[in-house]
C-alpha cells in the first residue's frame, strides 16, 4: 500500500526557515516523480517543485526559486523540502505528492505530469 507521510510544518515569523519532509512507502522510491504542493481553503493546489528521485533532477515554481530546495534521501526513502525567506504568503497546506505508476520519467516530465497520490498535508503559518 502507498503511503506519504509529512511532517515538519510549523509557525514561523517572515524571514525563518522551515525543513518539510515525506517518508514515502509502497512503491519503487528511487525512480519516480515526487513534489510538494501547497493549497490554502477554497483555492487550488498549487506545484511548488518537483525530483526526479533517480537524478535528483528538480524544477521550481516562480514564486519560490531561490527560497526553496526540494531534494531526497532515496536510502531513506524521504522527500524534503527546505524552506528559506519564509514570506506570508507561503502560509499554506504543504503536501507531499507522487506520479504513480512513473511511466515515462525525468526532469522536466516530472514538473509537467499529473500527480495521484498524496500525504495527508502539514500546516506552515508565516507571520510578519
Amino acid at each position: 500500500q502507498v503511503q506519504l507521510v509529512e511532517s515538519g510544518g510549523g509557525s514561523v515569523q517572515a524571514g525563518g526557515s522551515l525543513r518539510l519532509s515525506c517518508a514515502a512507502s509502497g512503491y519503487t522510491f528511487n525512480n519516480a516523480c515526487m513534489g510538494w504542493f501547497r493549497q490554502a481553503p477554497g483555492k487550488e493546489r498549487e506545484k511548488v517543485a518537483t525530483i526526479y528521485t533517480a537524478t535528483g533532477s528538480t524544477y521550481y515554481a516562480d514564486s519560490v526559486k531561490g527560497r526553496f530546495t526540494i531534494s531526497r534521501d532515496n536510502a531513506k526513502n524521504t522527500l524534503y523540502l527546505q524552506m528559506t525567506s519564509l514570506k506570508p504568503e507561503d502560509t499554506d497546506m504543504y503536501y507531499c505528492g507522487a506520479a504513480l505508476p512513473p511511466g515515462v520519467v525525468g526532469g522536466f516530465v516530472c514538473f509537467r505530469k499529473e500527480y495521484n497520490t498524496w500525504g495527508q498535508g502539514t500546516q506552515v503559518t508565516v507571520s510578519s
